[in-house]
């Protein structure tokens, strides 16, 4: 179960900062770093509630 958990985190990680790749592609930086936010939050929150 714990790898799964892993594996979901991890997916959803890529696929949020691919999301903020495009935005930034596309020319909408605050919008951008608000996702790259979101990304860094997905990362570190897990280790201190579910890990």
């Amino acid at each position: 179960m714990q790898i799964l958990i892993i594996i979901s985190l991890f997916l959803i990680t890529v696929y949020t900062f691919g999301f903020g790749v495009t935005l930034w592609k596309e020319k909408q930086k605050i919008g951008a770093l608000a996702v790259f936010f979101l990304t860094l939050t997905i990362i570190i929150l897990p280790f201190f509630s579910i890990l």
